[in-house]
């Protein structure tokens, strides 16, 4: 079955002709930033993040993780797991000016900067400044000078869309490199677990799982009004990251909309003193992304997805940017309340900051057309 026609939104300006598109993602940056400028930590298990009860781990080294130590963790948890885990609290300050530095760099080879946060970003480099025409070996370029002036790694994925750059990016981690050429984006993606889609969480997985779908091969089997009927709004996205299409331009500074975060729950939760204890975690995440981003806004909205995968939203707009982390924790519960009871589980709470004033480059979710034939 073909691809239903599709008209690129705002966000998703179609891109035209064949791209070269490097996705450099920085290797568990804020804690390879602590071990780099402490020895001390190095070979170490270590998180960036608070050690109190609320406390959320920020990042976490590739020793931490060997526990199953992961971002967005609760930092009771984290302990728990790895008993010898060192915590450092957060230098946002030092983060992005190491970031610069990166941003730097990238803007030697090519104008079409993307930055997703401070530690990834898209490049399209099919016209790139130096006249080097190899996408790959910029890459390799790109990668060699963020060691030699950072002292730190970085692993990158070339290919010729933003989603398949972006899945290259994670194949070889830590410090690797991956190319997938044009004509390959289908037979990759194929043999992914469908959890390495982007916003397939565990328990969107787990679904796919009990519907015979584990890899992309899978999915990419299932016709559109399957996926429809079955995962609403997000079938369309699903239909073509199965085959390895992505129509968006890679996008310099574009403007930021919004600042949040979202956690998908291993275990769908009903009760109403889970999803509370749940919202503290997340207020404290996205309240920490919207100190070190700078952002300013006036709209908070909370965002539920129930197990059958339909979205629930609620938002409240205030009259003034939100004043400070009490306002931002008081208005979420507030709307968390209003919600409550929910008619059955929810698998997914998200929180976002938005009508914003200031700030650039945000991240935008991996969308939807796989190009012809040029040298990477």
């Amino acid at each position: 079955m073909s691809a239903p026609p599709h008209t690129p939104t705002e966000d998703e300006e179609t891109a035209s002709g064949l791209r070269k598109v490097i996705h450099i993602d920085m290797d568990a940056f804020f804690a390879s930033v602590e071990q780099r400028d402490n020895p001390a930590l190095r070979g170490k298990p270590v998180a960036v993040g608070g050690s109190s009860a609320r406390g959320v781990v920020a990042a976490a080294s590739y020793e931490a993780r060997v526990f199953g130590v992961r971002s967005a963790m609760p930092s009771v948890r984290a302990a728990r797991l790895c008993p010898e885990l060192i915590f450092c609290p957060p230098r946002f300050e030092v983060y992005k000016a190491v970031s610069r530095q990166i941003r730097a760099i990238f803007l030697h080879f090519t104008p079409h900067v993307e930055p997703l946060s401070l530690d990834e970003a898209y490049l399209d480099v099919t016209d790139d400044l130096r006249g080097i025409g190899s996408a790959t070996r910029i890459a390799e370029l790109i990668r060699a000078r963020i060691k030699a002036d950072t002292g730190l790694t970085a692993s990158a994925g070339v290919s010729y869309n933003k989603f398949l750059a972006k899945l290259a990016s994670d194949q070889n981690k830590p410090d690797g490199l991956c190319v997938i050429r044009p004509g390959e984006g289908a037979a990759f993606v194929a043999g992914l677990p469908v959890s390495r889609f982007h916003g397939v969480g565990p328990r969107g997985a787990e679904k796919m799982t009990a519907l015979g779908i584990a890899t992309g091969a899978d999915l990419a089997q299932r016709d559109l009004a399957f996926l429809r009927a079955h995962f609403g709004s997000q079938a369309d996205y699903l239909y073509r990251a199965a085959r390895g299409i992505d129509l968006r331009r890679v996008r310099a500074d574009r403007p930021r909309k919004s600042v949040g975060g979202e956690r998908t729950f291993d275990r769908d939760i009903g009760s109403g003193p889970a999803l509370r204890e749940v919202l503290e975690r997340i207020i404290t995440l996205v309240w920490e992304r919207i100190e070190r981003s700078g952002a300013k806004g006036r709209t908070v909205t909370l965002k539920l997805k129930d197990t059958d995968f339909r979205t629930i939203t609620r938002a409240k707009s205030l009259p003034g940017p939100v004043a400070d982390a009490a306002s931002f924790a008081e208005t979420a519960r507030a709307l968390l309340d209003a919600v409550l009871p929910l008619p059955q589980p929810v698998r997914l709470m998200g929180l976002t900051l938005s009508a914003l004033e200031g700030e650039n480059s945000a991240p935008v979710p991996a969308g939807a057309a796989e190009q012809g034939s040029l040298p990477f």
